[in-house]
């Protein structure tokens, strides 16, 4: 399912207006010791894993490694633990991948609409992106009618939205 709204054009300035809402990125990566990114990795694998098994794993005390753990989630490393639930089982069957482009001369409200996005129900992700499209969102709904409201009325029909491509999702599997 493709929905193609009207273009607007778009100059190399607009680039200029995207780096201010685009989220810092860590300060100073040696801040991280070998202890540090081996919790990382083991809690990217199993977010569920226990501290005395993390500490274990790592070789540190359990009290160390929730003192590392806590620090690593206040700096940012860590951005929330969670399950990773699958839609269907949820009543949201249908997912899609949608691509928004913002108008050109909306470029102040960008992080507002981004909030805005993340706050519909359906939108699992809101990514900011580069490329012909400003926006990439993962959605899932109950069905297709549904997911053509979230278009129609949620994205295009917004004085905001240049544009929206969609695509549906047959099946997703995750990365390593």
């Amino acid at each position: 399912m493709t929905a193609e709204d009207s273009a607007d054009g778009r100059s190399s300035a607009v680039n200029a207006d995207r780096r201010a809402t685009v989220p810092d990125p860590p300060k100073d990566l040696r801040a991280l010791d070998q202890v540090d990114l081996d919790l990382l990795a083991l809690l990217e694998v199993d977010g569920r894993m226990p501290n005395n098994a993390l500490a274990e794993r790592v070789g540190i005390a359990p009290s160390t490694c929730l003192t590392r753990i806590r620090r690593l989630r206040e700096i940012g490393a860590i951005r929330g633990f969670h399950a990773d639930v699958d839609p269907a089982w949820i009543g949201r069957p249908i997912q899609a991948m949608i691509a928004v482009r913002i108008r050109s001369d909306a470029r102040d409200a960008i992080g507002k609409f981004a909030e805005s996005l993340a706050g519909i129900p359906a939108v699992r992700d809101v990514y900011f992106v580069s490329g012909s499209y400003d926006f990439l969102l993962h959605v899932a709904t109950a069905d297709v009618g549904d997911l053509r409201t979230i278009i129609t009325e949620r994205l295009s029909g917004t004085h905001l939205v240049a544009g929206t491509e969609t695509h549906l999702i047959f099946e997703h599997r995750r990365g390593a």
